[in-house]
């Protein structure tokens, strides 16, 4: 099924070859022995990603997998020095990581508005051959091609940047209490798994103040294992600051369900353990005061807990104040620091990308140039000036 939240994408990167050297000899009237005068080639344009507030996804990407910087222009007469080449920049979305398609291997991580990183630098232009000229060799008669350029197939992943993160079974609620606190309109349904991709939602709190919410499709046991939606939205729970585990008030054991979820998290990502936790106790339209208390004795130790109700708006101005009180606090903010200085990312399986990408057509191959030798003269000539 087609839909516009891009979170996964290959594009085949190539940066631009270094311009040649120049190896030509001036010589004018009344100058007989003007001498070397080949001027250095330009360097060839990188390729290089930044991030850009104004994207959420990368679906401008999509359909657009190669990326090509431009190659520096050869160096000429008069020392005059190559055109360089120019980058090819690509915009991406605030937390964005990129892979090597090839080997998996982890290259870099993009997650402030404006950040660059120089995915694959462009070759360096070579030098004329006035750079060579030397009391024992005054006339030079070579310069220096330019360096090669680069090519790497590159994955590009989104994992989204929120404040709060909804965790739970399909069918918890997410949805819906994202729908409530803000104008965001994700899909509802009675069904399991009607969320099929992430959402951003911004809700609005006390003084002008808010903050981003996410709703992340349901959760099954087994899911760091591949199961249901496996790990294909997992990943956007990393960069929460803080989670919010949502059970509903009809389940047998609430205490249960939350460690099932808490599971799969801590096996999908073990550093997860580290973020603030809120439980929510939704659907508490269907429950009387008599058995909310009940349910409070059987609840997780350790972790905030409120009950909710979504439709009703019960408890919702509590749960925003909880919240907002868990995201500020001390603990949270030392959590949230030590995550951003010593975040990991493990560096994928080669054959599960082969996989993920294997129905897209592959990339166009590329034919590399043939590079002119140290000792090519083609380009050497005199050049008789004008009166």
């Amino acid at each position: 099924m087609e839909t516009n939240f891009i979170d996964y994408v290959k594009i085949y990167c190539r940066s631009g070859k270094g311009g040649r050297g120049s190896a030509h000899m001036h010589r004018a009237k009344y100058m007989p022995k003007g001498g070397p005068d080949g001027g250095n080639g330009g360097n060839g344009g990188s390729v290089i990603l930044r991030g850009n507030r104004n994207y959420w996804t990368l679906l401008h990407l999509r359909y657009d997998r190669h990326a090509y910087a431009e190659h520096g222009g050869n160096g000429s007469k008069n020392k005059s020095t190559g055109q360089k080449g120019a980058d090819k920049i690509l915009e991406v979305p605030c937390g964005t990581v990129a892979y090597n398609a090839e080997t998996g291997e982890y290259i870099c991580d993009v997650t402030e508005h404006g950040q660059e990183v120089v995915l694959l630098k462009g070759g360096r232009g070579g030098l004329g051959n006035f750079n060579f000229c030397t009391p024992t060799n005054q006339a030079p008669r070579y310069a220096q091609p330019g360096e090669p350029m680069q090519e790497m197939e590159v994955i590009l992943e989104l994992k989204l940047l929120a404040d709060v993160g909804l965790v739970g079974f399909p069918n918890a609620g997410k949805s819906t209490l994202v729908s409530s606190l803000s104008s965001a309109k994700p899909k509802i349904a009675n069904y399991p798994f009607t969320t099929l991709e992430p959402s951003l939602g911004i809700v609005s709190y006390r003084d002008g103040k808010s903050f981003v919410m996410a709703d992340i499709p349901g959760i099954i046991e087994g899911a760091s294992q591949g199961k249901g939606l496996g790990l294909r939205f997992l990943r956007h729970i990393e960069r929460n600051s803080l989670l919010l585990f949502m059970v509903p008030g009809d389940t047998d054991d609430i205490k249960r369900e939350y460690d099932i979820l808490l599971n799969e998290l801590t096996t999908f990502n073990p550093e997860l353990l580290d973020k603030g936790k809120v439980l929510a106790v939704t659907k508490c339209d269907l429950l009387d005061e008599e058995l909310i208390d009940m349910l409070k004795a059987t609840l997780p130790e350790g972790i905030p807990t409120v009950f909710i109700s979504a439709v009703t708006s019960f408890g919702l101005d509590e749960l925003k104040d909880v919240l907002w009180e868990e995201m500020n606090s001390e603990s949270n903010k030392i959590a949230a620091i030590a995550t951003q200085e010593s975040i990991v990312h493990h560096d994928k399986d080669y054959l599960k990308l082969r996989e993920d990408f294997a129905d897209e057509d592959e990339p166009d191959d590329y034919e590399e140039e043939d590079f002119e030798d140290v000792e090519d003269l083609e380009d050497f000539e005199y050049e008789e000036e004008e009166e």
